[in-house]
């Protein structure tokens, strides 16, 4: 969810024309946003990038502890996320933005995903402070 702020602020300025969750709904699978009421679409739109945020979260959580402990495994593995949705999901569904050159979008959401990165990964501290704090 506090990507959606940053998305936001992207296409405000300009560096997003148009967000991932919003292309995939309206390129990729039509029919299903076609299926949701129009005056709901945005947030039909924002809750798949919601779904699609937790669900790359819960597999974070996979990981093994010691990738998870390290600060930059975070950044890294929303980077990652990132990069599977341009290289494999985007050109799969067809979506426009696939191709071409698009610097400013790209380094808006890489900055986005670092951030989301950052969100999910644990810094070593929380370890170390959930311990305590239970008592062992």
């Amino acid at each position: 969810m506090a990507m959606s702020g940053m998305r936001q602020v992207a296409v405000g300025v300009g560096a997003i024309e148009r967000t991932p969750p919003d292309a995939v709904l309206r390129e990729g699978v039509p029919r299903l946003l076609e299926s949701v009421p129009e005056h709901r679409r945005t947030a039909a739109v924002e809750l798949a990038h919601w779904g699609y945020g937790a669900t790359a979260g819960a597999a974070f959580a996979l990981l093994p502890a010691r990738l998870r402990r390290s600060r930059l495994t975070g950044p890294v593995y929303g980077v990652a996320a990132w990069g599977l949705f341009e290289a494999g999901v985007a050109p799969l569904l067809g979506l426009a933005h696939a191709h071409g050159s698009r610097p400013r979008e790209r380094w808006a959401l890489l900055i986005d995903h670092v951030f989301f990165g950052i969100v999910v990964g644990a810094p070593p501290e929380a370890g170390v402070a959930g311990s305590s704090a239970r008592g062992g």
